[in-house]
């Protein structure tokens, strides 16, 4: 084997096809474009949702619905995951710094406290909202919670 002789496989190079090279190519004239309309001229982009004159579907179905602009959204915590963060590192105070420095909150988020799993520590507890489940089981704990 010769460096010089190696070649392609048969059939898996094509040559380019090179419109708009003049008649002799078989591509001249209107260079593949057919004849009149937007998609022939120079500089057509189509607009996204287009439907080549037809009223667009994002048009011709009604609308529906609301955003409220004024919705608070919260980023749920639940007290198993409270009573894990008191087993592991031994607080009796969880406020949103704790929450930060944990990992399981950002700086932005708003937190609600929410009554899934048990609460055996006793904790003071700063959160922006609680369920009220979550409330009566952190005072059963004889903890306390305080909204922020």
């Amino acid at each position: 084997m010769k460096l010089d002789k190696l070649k392609p496989a048969e059939g898996s190079t094509h040559n380019r096809k090179r419109i708009a090279r003049g008649e002799g190519s078989g591509h001249g004239g209107t260079a593949t474009r057919g004849h009149k309309g937007a998609k022939s001229r120079s500089g057509y982009s189509r607009k996204f949702g287009f439907e080549g004159g037809q009223m667009p579907i994002q048009r011709r179905l009604p609308k529906f619905g609301f955003k409220n602009p004024f919705r608070v959204e919260y980023k749920p915590i639940n007290l198993e995951v409270l009573q894990a963060l008191a087993e592991k590192h031994g607080y009796t105070t969880i406020d949103i710094d704790t929450l930060i420095n944990a990992g399981l909150v950002s700086r932005n988020d708003m937190v609600k406290i929410l009554a899934k799993g048990t609460l055996s520590a006793k904790l003071e507890v700063k959160a922006h909202a609680f369920s009220k489940k979550a409330v009566e089981a952190i005072e059963a704990a004889n903890g306390t919670a305080v909204k922020l």
